[in-house]
């Protein structure tokens, strides 16, 4: 099921029409044993086989966006520390996983991929800090020509874009809220997020939705509102296709659809 809006064809442009297709990578086209996550490896191999993009983006300590998952650089780098603790020039200097790839500025990752794909840019932002990296991201689209859409689960975040920015394609992340991260929240707060009731205040043109929530009757009923719907993370043929009547699109790894 595919919905189009004309005004949303007009002001997203390419964009809106490759959020249906094709698949989007997690990550880039990342392998445990190959191209690391979020890399420009894995960014490229994206790009080869055909798919979009989705990527992580925080700020460094001088403020610039750094395309990394983690709060803490170990996993990845083996560099103990927090990611936001380091400055843009110290973390590209930080090699991922044994490979000679560093860690990318989102300014670079865009122009390893180009008008190649769509990206979908997860800005991570804290609740009680929105502005600095949402700013710089925007900084960095509007300065690029290629297909690109902002998504994350911060509502705050994505009322900032849509109110500076509207002409950014906004797509609001949500899950059902019951990990450790969702500890920071209030209970009450979140279980309003589980249900999408932030949607009201972010605003956005699209959702990415967990499987732990999908389907989910909130989401059928804002879809056949004309707002569509990307399931993540996608890692078998077969979960797709008990979601794909409920959903527009998904990110996956783990495989190649």
């Amino acid at each position: 099921m595919r919905h189009s809006s004309r005004p949303a064809i007009q002001l997203f442009g390419e964009a809106w029409d490759r959020l249906f297709s094709p698949a989007i990578a997690h990550r880039g086209l990342w392998t445990p044993y190959g191209a690391p996550e979020n890399s420009l490896m894995a960014f490229q191999a994206a790009c080869d086989a055909g798919y979009s993009i989705e990527l992580d983006v925080q700020l460094s300590a001088d403020g610039e966006a750094m395309v990394f998952h983690d709060e803490r650089l170990e996993r990845l780098t083996g560099t103990e520390g927090r990611m936001s603790d380091h400055t843009a020039a110290e973390l590209s200097a930080l090699f991922l996983s044994g490979t000679d790839d560093t860690i990318p500025t989102l300014a670079e990752a865009l122009v390893e991929i180009g008008h190649r794909a769509l990206v979908l840019i997860e800005v991570k932002a804290p609740f009680r800090e929105v502005g600095p990296l949402e700013k710089r991201v925007s900084e960095v689209l509007l300065d690029h020509n290629g297909p690109t859409a902002v998504i994350g689960f911060n509502p705050y975040s994505h009322a900032w874009f849509a109110q500076h920015h509207p002409q950014i394609l906004r797509g609001l992340d949500s899950y059902a809220w019951r990990d450790q991260a969702a500890d920071r929240l209030a209970p009450d707060q979140r279980r309003a997020f589980a249900a999408l009731e932030q949607v009201d205040l972010a605003k956005p043109d699209f959702l990415a939705l967990s499987l732990d929530i999908l389907p989910s009757a909130r989401a059928d009923a804002l879809r056949a509102e004309g707002m569509p719907v990307v399931a993540w993370t996608i890692r078998s043929p077969d979960q797709w296709a008990t979601l794909q009547d409920h959903c527009d699109n998904f990110i996956f790894e783990g495989f190649k659809p």
